[in-house]
């Protein structure tokens, strides 16, 4: 295949005229032998056409005619999902977390609004990641495009699904509240990020979602691990995406890749990765290790907005730590202890002065974790500055069928060290995830097995935090890594930041805490 002019594309083929027939301005410009070579227009429907005729390497005319605004250039990888993505209506994303897919997502969709193939676009993704990913992002690449975020009482919502935004995000749990509303919005494009979410067909979920999707509706599915858990998981994806690769009733896809040992016992057949395979198409997959432009560490940061519990509490603590400095110059014993409390709050349990404990409601953070978890493609390090929160995570893993064990300090150095050695020798089923109180493994110690970092909440100390990080970013680890920072406070926020930028000073974090509780 050649470009001509830039115009143009010109195609060697030995049967010209199913060319011709799909595409009436092609034309035969030269023949040899049985060999043709057929001129045809470079636009984007000729080049999807042209796909659908299964010729390979078809490239989209946003590589002619795109700037790829914003405030970073796409890297490599990048600019091929793009591409991907603006030649495909249906199509899966696969790429690795951490291999900035939003990003690609955002400038494939951002073409097709400038050319006019589509109008409005739904993002629909986890709250998590609504401001922090979708929204910064589109700040940071489609600066020029209007942004509305559909959150909160079903008539603020509505508003937003029916004002002007030209994007539109809104969490999975939102559709269902203002369906009627978005069939009346004219979104042309619908995104939806880690749609495992919509891995089965028989929730009301994706019965809501579906109903929604109209023959011309473009619908991009993304998520870097398609059926992790199971084959079975691939049906849902594509009855929703591509319902022709597949058949019409469940059982049957599930008897295609499954063996059924006894009641209740199913395991995948042999060709099982196959069938996923070839019914998760038309798709496009990067790993980290692929991506050679990418930096040896991704930050994330993943939002986990506190509970009304929490939020109330929170702003109680704010409240008295404000009125009992009044004008007095806050002491550090003082505002260790107060930041501390602030922590453990967003956390979910706090300490009180007579040594017990408090429970908060801490069940979106708990779900993004989950979530965090379901997408790393190794295993898993957890740091959690608080006892008590530990407790409170493992349980919580424990009911998730999520195979885990927890290093502290109440925990023995010989039983640390079969952990550690299990942890790096075992497989997912043995230990997925090491729940980590930050001081008692922050030092000396390889767990290259994992390189997935998540921050359960924030730490006030940059020595610890940089050497947890470095538990997997040390020799012996073959994959690149990903630190995710979980957010719910403006304590944590702050200091995630100062500790990205290295900051945490005593000043500063005196500085710190006279602007949070001020705030």
């Amino acid at each position: 295949m050649e470009i001509l002019e830039n115009k143009y594309l010109s195609i060697r083929t030995r049967n010209p005229n199913k060319i011709i027939e799909v595409i009436p301005s092609s034309k035969i410009i030269n023949t040899e032998d049985d060999i043709s070579t057929v001129k045809v227009d470079w636009e984007l429907s000729i080049a999807q056409q042209l796909r659908t005729l299964c010729i390979k390497g078809v490239p989209s005319p946003i590589t002619r005619d795109y700037s790829w605004p914003g405030l970073y250039k796409p890297m490599a990888h990048q600019r091929d999902t793009a591409e991907f993505l603006t030649l495909h209506k249906r199509a899966f994303c696969f790429n690795e977390q951490g291999t900035g897919k939003t990003a690609s997502a955002i400038w494939a969709s951002d073409y097709l609004l400038e050319i006019g193939a589509i109008r409005r676009v739904l993002v629909v993704c986890p709250l998590s990641i609504m401001q922090a990913a979708w929204q910064r992002d589109l700040f940071q690449f489609a600066t020029h495009r209007t942004v509305g975020i559909a959150h909160g009482e079903k008539r603020k919502r509505e508003l937003v699904v029916r004002g002007n935004y030209e994007y539109v995000i809104i969490n999975y749990d939102g559709i269902e509240i203002v369906r009627e509303a978005i069939a009346e919005g004219n979104f042309d494009l619908i995104v939806i990020d880690e749609c495992n979410a919509y891995k089965t067909a028989a929730t009301k979920r994706w019965k809501v979602m579906s109903k929604l999707i109209t023959p011309k509706t473009w619908l991009w599915m993304m998520t870097g691990t398609p059926a992790a858990q199971s084959p079975v998981d691939a049906y849902g994806l594509a009855k929703l995406c591509v319902p022709d690769n597949v058949p019409k009733y469940f059982g049957t896809f599930r008897d295609a890749v499954m063996i059924n040992l006894r009641r209740f016992k199913w395991v995948p057949k042999d060709n099982a990765s196959t069938v996923v395979y070839s019914t998760l198409q038309p798709a496009i997959r990067f790993e980290k290790k692929d991506c050679l432009d990418l930096p040896d560490v991704t930050y994330v940061n993943r939002e986990a907005p506190l509970t009304p519990q929490q939020l109330k509490y929170y702003k109680i603590l704010k409240d008295d730590f404000l009125m009992t400095s009044g004008d007095e110059e806050v002491t550090s014993a003082n505002m260790a202890v107060n930041l501390n409390k602030l922590l453990q709050l967003s956390g979910g349990a706090v300490y009180t002065n007579s040594g017990a404990t408090l429970e908060f409601d801490v069940s979106n953070r708990l779900r993004v974790i989950e979530e965090v978890i379901n997408e790393a493609s190794h295993k898993v390090l957890i740091f959690v500055p608080f006892r008590h929160t530990i407790t409170l995570l493992k349980e919580h893993l424990v009911r998730a069928s999520i195979p885990c064990e927890v290093i502290s300090g109440d925990v023995p150095v010989p039983k640390r060290n079969d952990i550690f050695n299990r942890f790096q020798t075992k497989g997912d089923d043995d230990i997925k995830v090491l729940i980590i109180q930050p001081m008692a493994a922050a030092h000396g110690v390889t767990l290259t097995a994992a390189n997935v970092v998540i921050w359960y909440s924030a730490v006030t100390s940059t020595e610890t935090y940089l050497q947890a990080n470095a538990r997997i970013d040390r020799q012996g680890q073959k994959n690149p890594m990903t630190v995710v920072h979980i957010e719910g406070s403006d304590v944590e926020r702050k200091l995630y930041k100062m500790l990205r930028e290295n900051l945490l000073t005593h000043s500063k974090l005196i500085d710190l805490y006279n602007e949070v509780i001020k705030s």
